[in-house]
């Protein structure tokens, strides 16, 4: 499906979770950036783990054939005090991860803090904080009714303000692509 929009670049953020978990698509033109669409995915009612995991990956799916976008930034779970919900966090990233890579799309991951950092100037801002600064940036007047999909907004706009190509000399590798291009040994 070719592109047919007047962006230079789209930007699908995701905000991993595996009770729900939140999208945000942005579209750059030049230096300007707008909301195409925000919204979750609400696995609460899926009957299991797995189940939920294949409505993750399904969902990010349909989202890419959709709105095409050009690269795909994940919030990185963090380590909090429950092993077992990093671990679930962990696979919720990893299938939206693989929809990406099915679709041949480089993929991006930021860790919580740095997204606060990039949209709030604070690392520790509030959840409450991101969505007013996202209304903000992206000039829109209603935040979505949950935060998990202005958190994904914000991985988007993180992504946008952070990555730039042929930037970086030190170990960030940008994508999982260009990971495995220069580490071609450590993939069996």
């Amino acid at each position: 499906m070719a592109k047919d929009n007047n962006y230079d670049k789209i930007i699908l953020g995701i905000d991993p979770g595996t009770n729900i978990a939140g999208y945000g698509i942005i579209g750059i033109t030049k230096s300007t950036m707008s909301l195409i669409s925000m919204g979750i995915f609400d696995l609460r009612k899926e009957p299991s783990h797995a189940m939920k995991l294949q409505s993750i990956f399904e969902q990010c799916t349909k989202l890419m054939d959709l709105y095409l976008p050009d690269e795909v930034a994940l919030e990185a779970p963090f380590m909090g005090k429950n092993p077992q919900s990093m671990l679930k966090l962990g696979r919720a990233q990893g299938v939206s991860m693989a929809a990406a890579l099915n679709r041949k799309i480089p993929v991006f991951e930021y860790a919580p803090k740095r997204v606060k950092q990039s949209v709030t100037g604070k690392g520790t801002a509030s959840k409450e904080q991101v969505a007013a600064m996202v209304m903000a940036l992206l000039k829109i007047e209603k935040n979505h009714s949950k935060l998990d999909a202005s958190d994904a907004v914000a991985v988007a706009i993180c992504h946008h303000f952070t990555y730039k190509p042929g930037a970086s000399a030190t170990k960030n590798y940008g994508s999982w692509e260009s990971f495995v291009s220069k580490n071609p040994n450590k993939i069996k």
